[in-house]
């Protein structure tokens, strides 16, 4: 691309072109989603609680949170898991869930948000009350992703709330799919019940419910992450909802193998194959400090430079970094971007 000037100097005048001269509108976005094959792997991250533990105030807490779902989002991430990194003896007791939770349970409040940033903007107001953890939601910017609806782009699937009224004499149900008019489906689903629909292409006023993968599995789009928030390091692998688990983990430290290390090309293609990835990050202290503080993995003797144990691999995202510290939330994007190749390619 280059930029060429009209009139002079004149910078009000100011286009960008190609390498062929064609002018090139940059005001609109360049990305639009395509339909591709179905896919049934997935990619999953997991965060400590300890992401927060350098925040004081509730805007710091909320940026970090916000670089996180835009990572998510940015690099389709299906799943991310929140685990306590924290000391058992030393964690909060009786938290009031109704209350502001930012500086007594991170886990929870990083789980509120996240969930928070997911749902479709049109649909916040009926699935995500007032809460003193939302004060600052405002300032969060839109994560744009497919499953959000824009009114100039059309896509066979939808996210929808039902509503109150019935879609005909004989039942069925309206559902509101943030555009102008209500869908209608012919199952009966109480008010205020957020569906997976796909739309008719026949008629643009009917849809039927599908599985909230389905436009995942079956559409091929990115349709948003799920959050789970779990109490330990070892519980991120216990507690995890695919069958058969993750059969690729990969754990990140300074102390790991640089990527294209672990990763060179001829490997990539043999990995390429898994169903379910999970890349975990560590907190300012890092996955072992997780390990220690994990009552399960101490009875294993999972601490310390054993931790890397727990993983497929252990690679360091960024060796010969020019500040002493990386905060978690920005090692997600450079991790993500630093390991996208293992995925890049699939179908």
């Amino acid at each position: 691309m280059s930029y060429s000037y009209g009139g002079g100097q004149d910078r009000s005048k100011k286009r960008k072109t190609s390498e062929h001269g064609e002018y090139v509108d940059t005001s609109k976005p360049s990305a639009f989603f395509q339909p591709t094959e179905g896919r049934s792997w997935t990619i999953s991250i997991a965060v400590p609680g300890s992401v927060l533990s350098l925040c004081r105030r509730d805007d710091q807490r909320t940026a970090v949170i916000n670089h996180l779902a835009r990572a998510l989002a940015v690099f389709s991430v299906d799943e991310i898991v929140i685990f306590d990194d924290s000391n058992p003896d030393q964690r909060p007791r009786n938290v009031d869930p109704s209350g502001y939770m930012g500086d007594m349970d991170p886990c929870g409040y990083i789980e509120h948000l996240l969930n928070y940033l997911e749902v479709p903007p049109f649909m916040r107001k009926v699935l995500m009350p007032i809460h003193p953890n939302l004060r600052g939601a405002g300032l969060l910017p839109s994560l744009d992703m497919p499953s959000h609806p824009h009114p100039s782009e059309w896509l066979p699937y939808r996210e929808g709330v039902t509503t109150s009224q019935s879609a005909s004499p004989q039942g069925g149900t309206m559902v509101d799919v943030g555009g102008k008019s209500y869908v209608a489906i012919d199952d009966d689903i109480p008010p205020n019940t957020r569906i997976t629909v796909q739309l008719d292409e026949q008629d643009e006023f009917r849809a039927a419910p599908v599985h909230p993968d389905a436009p995942r599995t079956e559409g091929g789009y990115y349709w948003g992450y799920s959050v789970r928030k779990c109490g330990s390091l070892a519980a991120v692998f216990e507690q995890c909802a695919f069958e058969g688990g993750y059969d690729l983990s990969i754990g990140t430290s300074e102390r790991g193998t640089p990527i294209p290390n672990a990763f060179p090309d001829k490997k990539v293609k043999d990995l390429a194959n898994f169903q379910h990835l999970l890349i975990v990050f560590g907190g300012p202290r890092g996955i072992e400090h997780a390990a220690e503080n994990d009552p399960a993995l101490q009875e294993m003797g999972v601490i310390r430079g054993k931790t890397k144990e727990l993983f497929d691999h252990w690679v360091n995202i960024l060796p010969g970094q020019g500040s002493r510290t990386i905060r978690t939330d920005e090692a997600v994007f450079i991790g993500l971007t630093g390991l996208r190749k293992l995925w890049e390619n699939r179908s």
